[in-house]
């Protein structure tokens, strides 16, 4: 496992870079973002270490980054005074380009994975932005009248967006439908719902009834084009299908454990079942959300693989609320504060991770050595 300090500022995102398996970027905040600067970090992995490349100073708290996919040298940001910036890391000093135009805290930026040419923003303002490095104001402005955590784009689709608000619904929008009054709005998923039961699974339903509760994060799994998995104060990650017509028949997996708040998902990019998140309990889990444990391995050794993830710690396994098979398969607990991100290494052996949190500390390792534990 390696370390680094973030002295004075404490860790709200992380993510690896698309173009190099050896750089990370941290968004971080003084004061636990409550008030103060932000400093992004530009983070090496190098023989002796980590170390840091570059580092930018904002005014305002960073809650949110994330790298372009088009220029290997340029991230945008999300700040607490509702601004978005980009840098560019061979510069010094001063973001390339800024916008003022959220009304609230900027909470969340996505870049669009298959166009590359655009990039989303949500805020505590209710309303979810794109943006083009190009232009200077907004192409587009999505109400969701409601504090909106987490926007992302599909990584299938240059052309669907998804958020999560506090008003616990998952919102899918399709940008190629027209805008009139739905705002291109296509789903609006309440993620509270109980799960009902699905012909393939012999599974009695969750009896205990769930309140609605903020959700504070998303994510759209790598290799299904119609599954994304939630979380947040509930402390429950639950996992849609977005193709079910009918958006209260609830989630297909309820993976329970978390003590307290979830605050961030992130699905394997090599592994379609296997899911990382992070919560204010200072521990970052993984999980299988059940969908491959009945699937031959190449050896055709079925029964060796199930009895291997049985013997997998499976807290939550006798839990009323767990549903749909899933289990956590492991967890770090490293973090001596609030967990706030965490990002998968796109390169190398598979497995390997970073988390940031409020313990001033990012932290590399690899998710095959806490399984298990």
């Amino acid at each position: 496992m390696l370390e680094f300090r973030t002295q004075g500022f404490n860790g709200y995102a992380v993510k690896y870079s698309p173009f190099f398996d050896s750089r990370i970027a941290v968004a971080s905040a003084a004061n636990f973002g409550l008030v103060g600067n932000g400093r992004l970090y530009i983070l090496g992995l190098t023989a002796k270490g980590i170390i840091a490349e570059k580092w930018f100073d904002t005014q305002d708290s960073l809650y949110d980054l994330a790298w372009s996919e088009s220029h290997e040298n340029q991230c945008v940001v999300a700040a607490g005074d509702g601004s978005i910036k980009l840098f560019d890391i061979s510069l010094d000093q001063f973001p390339v380009q800024s916008w003022q135009e959220h009304k609230r805290e900027a909470f969340a930026v996505h870049w669009n994975l298959v166009a590359k040419d655009t990039f989303c923003s949500s805020s505590w303002d209710g309303t979810i932005k794109i943006w083009s490095p190009e232009r200077t104001d907004s192409l587009l402005t999505i109400p969701t009248h409601s504090c909106t955590y987490s926007a992302s784009f599909s990584p299938h689709s240059p052309s669907i967006l998804s958020s999560v608000s506090s008003d616990s619904n998952l919102r899918i929008f399709d940008l190629r439908s027209p805008s009139s009054a739905s705002n291109h709005l296509t789903a609006s998923i309440p993620l509270h719902t109980a799960p009902s039961a699905y012909p393939q699974q012999q599974q009695q339903l969750p009896t205990t009834t769930i309140p609605p509760s903020e959700a504070l994060t998303h994510d759209w799994n790598k290799y299904r084009s119609s599954l994304i998995a939630t979380a947040g104060v509930d402390r429950l990650i639950r996992t849609f299908d977005i193709r079910n017509p009918n958006p209260r028949q609830g989630p297909l997996a309820i993976l329970p454990g978390h003590e307290y708040a979830v605050r961030k998902v992130a699905w394997s990019p090599h592994l379609s079942d296997v899911l990382l998140s992070a919560s204010y309990d200072m521990t970052c889990r993984v999980w299988t959300d059940g969908s491959a444990l009945g699937v031959v391995g190449a050896g055709g050794q079925q029964q060796q693989q199930e009895q291997k993830l049985s013997g997998m710690m499976q807290r939550g396994g006798g839990d009323p609320l767990a549903f749909g098979g899933g289990r956590e398969l492991g967890r770090m607990g490293r973090h001596t504060e609030f967990v706030m991100g965490v990002d998968w290494c796109l390169f190398g052996a598979e497995g390997w991770c970073a988390s940031v949190g409020w313990d001033e500390r990012l932290l590399v390792w690899d998710v095959r050595a806490v399984m298990g534990q």
